[in-house]
Parts: structure tokens; sequence; C-alpha cells
């Protein structure tokens, strides 16, 4: 019989617990497709006494997760603890340092010390495999270093955490607020206690970075990632964009042009017509756009045990076959260092919202400040007043340059017509 692929497992949370159930139930069709079995030989977690629902008892206990990067009878070790530092990153130095392959679902850790680590792994002659990285289930990260190696990709763009668009598609269909929505996503386990990292953008953007590196050949770059998440949108928001004909989505997107590298996760209004408008709750979604294949949709389950788990068992399946290619499509001393774009040059469309008190001479004074830096409006609403007394004034504009929008609301800074933050959001073109 075929020497199986012995694997260590650091991490039985949801997704190990999940690796572990889709190796038992399809273990004989894996053997098959991988050409030789793969078995777990060794698990670390925190807890060795928890429940998982699984059996762990079969498999070697081993209490420093670091330590199973020496454990003599693994060829390689699944790391699903997280973080993008501390024992998730000694345990990847210390295996791809002894010479095994390394499987992660950490975006933090890659988004942080990708580089590194493709640098030791390709110096060690093993594989650094992390499909589960980004979008969970959906084979993107395969898509874009495989499946579409042969072309040129000029843009990388679409739905890339799961939290937000659960919570944007409920806003959306049940004219909530955001922090409402937001307690109830808590309570169903689609948001963490402390969801910062997912509403603040951070998440998208680490699988964003890692993506662009993918995409364009660079080196990862997520100091780089302009950053605006979903928290301070409004119920009001959602419905004034669908009013307008378009749906609210958090997108990341990355381009790669004369420029330089540009990167931002930042809501967007999307026109109904594409489809990333289409996808809702905690879907994610990815479009690549090759100037030869054209334009790639990938949509599916972007989190959760089973779909995370097939992202993982995949790249055991590749190890197995002995198929490991340098870990961003190219070997990591010629991926490119592109300075960041400046998105100040970006042309664009935008939806700006302003709250702002109810008086006289407001919308006398936006509209000034808009001209004097030179946007162009193409249409703007007022709603009535809210509960407190304040208005809401949505803006957009024609097509222009992005500096021209950040200079006009540099000008109303610390107006005492404004009472709050104004909202920009980028319409998707």
């Amino acid at each position: 019989m075929t020497k199986p692929l012995r694997v260590a497992l650091a991490g039985l949370g949801t997704v190990g617990g999940g690796v572990i159930r889709l190796i038992d139930a399809n273990g004989a069709l894996i053997a098959r497709r991988a050409g030789r079995p793969i078995q777990i030989v060794a698990v670390s977690a925190r807890d060795r006494s928890k429940d998982r629902g699984v059996d762990i008892e079969r498999f070697d206990w081993v209490d420093d997760t670091t330590a199973l990067a020496h454990y003599e009878d693994a060829d390689v070790v699944v790391e699903l603890v997280g973080g993008s530092d501390g024992p998730a990153l000694a345990l990847a130095r210390a295996t791809l340092a002894t010479g095994k392959s390394f499987v992660t679902a950490n975006k933090a850790m890659l988004a942080h010390h990708g580089l590194e680590l493709a640098r030791a792994a390709e110096a060690a002659k093993v594989a650094l495999k992390f499909e589960a990285a980004v979008a969970g289930g959906i084979p993107v990260i395969k898509g874009l270093r495989e499946g579409a190696a042969a072309n040129e990709i000029a843009r990388v763009y679409g739905i890339l955490n799961g939290t937000c668009n659960f919570i944007l598609s409920k806003m959306e269909a049940e004219g909530r607020d955001f922090a409402e929505v937001l307690a109830e996503a808590q309570a169903l386990g689609f948001a963490e206690a402390d969801p910062s990292f997912d509403i603040d953008g951070v998440d998208a953007a680490h699988k964003l970075s890692i993506l662009a590196s993918i995409a364009f050949g660079t080196r990862p770059a997520f100091e780089d990632v302009a950053i605006s998440g979903i928290r301070h949108l409004l119920g009001a928001d959602i419905a004034e964009a669908a009013a307008l004909g378009y749906r609210v989505r958090l997108i990341g997107i990355a381009e790669d042009g004369p420029g330089g590298l540009f990167q931002r996760v930042h809501p967007h209004l999307v026109p109904t017509s594409h489809p990333l408008a289409h996808v809702t709750g905690a879907t994610n979604a990815v479009v690549a756009e090759g100037n030869f294949v054209g334009r790639l949709l990938f949509q599916g389950a972007g989190a959760g045990d089973g779909p995370t788990a097939s992202a993982v068992v995949a790249d055991l399946i590749d190890i197995a076959r002995g198929e490991f290619g340098p870990a961003y499509a190219m070997p990591a001393d010629s991926l490119a260092v592109h300075k960041p774009a400046d998105a100040g040059e970006r042309r664009g469309r935008a939806y700006v919202r302003f709250t702002v008190a109810d008086k006289v001479g407001v919308l006398a004074e936006i509209a000034a400040a808009m001209r004097d830096a030179g946007v162009s409006i193409e249409s703007l609403m007022q709603r009535g007043a809210m509960p407190d007394g304040t208005v809401l004034v949505a803006i957009v504009t024609h097509e222009g340059p992005e500096r021209a929008v950040a200079q006009a609301l540099e000008k109303l800074r610390g107006s005492q017509s404004l009472a709050g933050q104004p909202m920009w959001m980028h319409i998707l073109a």
C-alpha cells in the first residue's frame, strides 16, 4: 500500500474539527484523488478535555503546539490556531525549518509574514499552502495561481468578509440599522464578541493583500491597503442606495498599473446589474479580470467548518500528489516591489452622506465646498428630520478625481453645520 501522507494538526476549533470530520467521511475518495491516504497522526490545542464532537483519542496529543513541527511521524503540519504572530508564527517557522510542508488558514499571518514564509518554504523545498486563508471554501487562490496563470490580471476585487455581507444584507432586506443587526449577527455566531477586525475592514484587507500578490506578482503589502469599514453606515444609506439603483457592499479592490499598486477595502455602491449586488448573507465572491480569459467570478461560502475544511484538505491532496510550486505563483524573490498608487488620482463617482443641522444655509455651504474643490454634483437628496432633529443630505457626484472629493470634505471639516462625520462611498464601475 502507498505510504500515507501523515498530518499533524494544530488547532481543534470549528475548522480543525471540520478537517477531522471531512477526512473521516471522505477518506476513501480523498485517497483515490490524492494517490495515497491522508491520515491525521497528532493534534494540539489549548484544552485536551474539551468535547469537540469528534474522537481525538486516536491521535497523539502534543501539549506544546510549536513542538508539532518536530513530530517525527508527520510529513506536514496544518495550522488552524490563528493570529498574525505568537504560536502560529512560531509553528510556521519551525515547521518549514525542519523540512516539513505547512498548510494554514491564517490570513493575518500571511498578510504580515507571507514573504518570509514563502522564502523559507522554497529554501527547504517544501510546500506552503493557504487556500483556506481567503474566501473559505472558494478555490480562488488555486484559480488565480493556476487556472488564470497565463493571464495578465487587470483587477481583482470582491466581497471578502462574510460577517459584513451578512450585516449589510440584513439591513437591506429588513430596513434595520447597523447596531441592531450587528447584535443579531453576534447572537447567531456570524460575528465575534469583538467584531472590530470584521466590521472595520481589517479581515478583508488581510485577504486582499494575499489576492493582490498572487494576481499581480507583487510582494504582499498589507501595510499599503487603505481600509474603511461599515461601522458608521446608517440604514438610511442602504435605503438611499436602493432608491438610486444600487446595493451597498464592502468591497476589497486591487489594481496594478503605471502609477503603482492600488489596494483598498471600502464600502461601495454596487449597481444592481453587477453580480456582486446579488451576493447576500455570509457568502463571499471574488472577481478577477484577465486579458484573455475575461471576467471570472468565484462565489461561495466564505467561512464555516465545512467549506474551510474543504480548502484545507484540498491543499493536503496537492501535497500528497507532490504538487508544491511557489506559494505566490512565482518564486518569492521574483515578486515585484511596487509603490502604493495615489488614490487621489483615481477617477470615479461617489456617494457622500452628511448628517447636518436642520437650518438655513447648510445645503449652500456643502454645495460651495464641492464647487470650490472642483466636484461636479450629479444629484442631491435631502430627507426629513431624524429623531434627534438632524437631517440627512446625500450627494452623488459626476465622475472626477477622488482628490477633489477629499478636498471638499476637508473644507467642511469642523463646520458647525455638520452633526457627524460624512460617509463617503465609492460607486463600483
